[in-house]
């Protein structure tokens, strides 16, 4: 009488046991891809901004031409220009697969687009006047001008801890960029702070801004990843081509391109580097959060000083090193601990 029972219950502890078993295998293989995934996405940042580096630093501080007149790359809005028109195409071609339902109106674009565009024009006109790594640490510094107009324009509400972290970027980069005055002070010696540094500084400034819109934008609009991208890229294009038609560009640097036509080449690489960056960073803030994806960045930015140093030979002193471990200190511990208080 008892038998049956005992069949019962074997049969179903074995039922659970073999269930377990299967269940422990499915998570240690969703586990498994969930950690190739990672790898694969923080590989694909670390690979694309590291030539994408490369490639700036070749194509803006390289000297082109033979013999004793050799010209620079002085085509800054035309770079960007590129670089917007493949930003955008990327996002485009994301937006059919992924469809986003977005209410922003077309004005925040518009006025998001000038300040993220100064930013960039800024920041790349800045590398004729700076080495990359002063370009690279510079922009690190990004945390401060958010930060700061996060509080004056969107009323935003940061943890002490913050303020510290930012405290040691603000230190960092400040030894970094200060210039020892030399023993004899010429003209060009006399600031400490030179065009480039007061270019960065503008970059900054606008990135900031450019922070507090899109903050804007999230708050009162459901704003989309890839819309926005490809949005604020669009709008990018019309103030360039105004831009180029301004400053001559859109004439000359076709001259440019023809004299010396590898540099389009590079140009057009440098900006699907840049574009699969961006992906790469999309998808890795949308499958493993914003703070994997800033210990990523923050991460792949030291390499890539690290690499500039080591493939361009540009040198760097006791106190640049000492300066650049503060700021990467600061932007590893703001990423972990820094995050700021929601408002209830």
């Amino acid at each position: 009488m008892l038998q049956p029972d005992v069949e019962v219950g074997t049969k179903v502890d074995a039922h659970f046991g073999k269930s377990n078993t299967l269940n422990n295998n499915q998570t240690g293989m969703a586990v498994a891809g969930s950690s190739k995934k990672l790898l694969a996405y923080a590989f694909g940042i670390f690979f694309c901004y590291f030539y994408y580096g490369i490639l700036q630093e070749s194509i803006t501080k390289g000297k082109y031409g033979d013999g004793e007149k050799k010209e620079k790359f002085t085509y800054t809005i035309s770079l960007v220009f590129i670089q917007c028109i493949i930003n955008t195409m990327f996002a485009w071609i994301v937006l059919n697969f992924n469809r986003e339902h977005d209410t922003t109106p077309k004005k925040y674009y518009a006025a998001c687009s000038l300040s993220y565009l100064g930013a960039m024009v800024t920041s790349n006109h800045a590398l004729q006047h700076v080495s990359y790594p002063t370009q690279v640490l510079g922009k690190s510094a990004k945390p401060i001008p958010v930060m700061v107009l996060g509080i004056l324009l969107a009323q935003k509400r940061y943890p002490a801890a913050k303020f510290l972290f930012v405290l040691m970027i603000v230190i960092g980069v400040a030894l970094f960029l200060y210039k020892d005055k030399p023993a004899t002070v010429t003209e060009d010696d006399s600031s400490l702070f030179g065009i480039g540094e007061v270019l960065l500084l503008v970059s900054l400034t606008l990135d900031g801004l450019t922070g507090a819109t899109q903050d804007k934008m999230r708050a009162e609009h459901k704003t989309g990843g890839y819309s926005m991208m490809a949005s604020v890229n669009l709008w990018s294009l019309l103030w360039l081509a105004i831009g180029l038609v301004l400053t001559g560009e859109l004439w000359t640097f076709p001259e440019f391109v023809q004299r010396y036509p590898s540099v389009l080449i590079q140009i057009v690489t440098f900006g699907i580097a840049s574009a699969l960056g961006q992906m790469f960073i999309f998808l890795s803030v949308a499958n493993f959060g914003p703070l994997t994806c800033s210990i990523i960045t923050t991460t792949r930015k030291f390499f890539t000083i690290l690499g500039s140093v080591i493939i361009f030979q540009n040198p760097m002193s006791a106190k640049q090193w000492i300066g650049t471990v503060f700021v990467f200190a600061g932007l590893s511990l703001d990423s972990v601990y820094g995050k700021e208080k929601k408002n209830k």
